[in-house]
């Protein structure tokens, strides 16, 4: 924070600061809006990207409503589905994580996966159902019908899918006469637009970020893991164009300000 109104104390001018104000070098923003967002000393200012994404997870993973010791998987191992993979654990689950990409299910092991499955490989539900009756409840979060398609066959009877990815177009391949009818299946969004209703006499998604944050400064969460690739701003046609044409090479690319 590079300047103050003269009745601001809090933070203090000079404080390094995480926030959400989009891919901008500078913003104006109320004092309030960053009071508990400071970096603590020592800190990776490059963590403080993640505060929004890691809310998205969190909240996804309170939408789960996980249990010590619940089966869960997780589809996609993105920055968001790692961070998942990471948050559900820390909450006592034992999960599966599944995604196409070698990679990432290399880093989703060390951020506790029990199991990993390679999608294509063969059927999540299959491969799970081997071991468990079912998973109790899936996290979906690569955004493809498909993938919610096979989430809905991985739970078992009664069990709960979280629908956090962002599905666009028509639903194909969602089909809904097959285990969705006849296994009672719960199916609940999660969008960072609000909390799980059951929640929101006690959470808001300004406790989310601060939760996540104050995971990643105990050292709980290591976001700076997930960092692929940063880049000056300059270079942003660049940029745009690796995650179109390289997108398996990329999991998270940070824009860089300089004066």
């Amino acid at each position: 924070m590079v300047e103050a109104a003269p009745d601001v104390a809090d933070p203090p001018v000079g404080s390094l600061v995480w926030g959400i104000w989009g891919h901008r070098a500078e913003a104006v923003l109320p004092a309030e809006k960053l009071v508990g967002h400071v970096l603590p000393p020592g800190a990776d200012p490059l963590t403080g990207v993640f505060a929004r994404v890691g809310a998205i997870a969190l909240n996804a993973v309170h939408a789960a409503d996980v249990h010590l010791g619940d089966q869960i998987a997780i589809f996609g191992q993105g920055v968001i589905g790692l961070l998942a993979t990471r948050l559900a654990v820390l909450s006592g689950a034992r999960v599966v994580a599944t995604d196409a990409i070698p990679d990432r299910l290399e880093l989703a092991r060390k951020f506790g996966a029990a199991e990993t499955f390679d999608v294509a490989s063969g059927s999540v539900a299959e491969f799970m159902r081997k071991r468990v009756v079912g998973a109790d409840t899936v996290i979906e979060l690569s955004g493809s019908h498909l993938g919610l398609h096979e989430a809905i066959r991985t739970v078992r009877k009664g069990g709960r899918v979280v629908a956090a990815g962002f599905y666009q177009g028509d639903g194909v391949g969602l089909r809904l006469g097959e285990e969705f009818h006849h296994n009672q299946v719960q199916l609940v969004s999660s969008q960072i637009g609000g909390v799980a209703s059951w929640l929101a006499h006690r959470w808001d998604v300004e406790r989310l970020q601060l939760t996540f944050m104050e995971l990643v400064h105990r050292g709980e969460v290591d976001a700076r893991e997930l960092v692929s690739h940063v880049m000056p701003v300059d270079r942003a046609a660049e940029a745009f164009d690796l995650l179109d044409k390289h997108q398996s090479e990329v999991l998270q690319l940070v824009f860089e300000f300089k004066e």
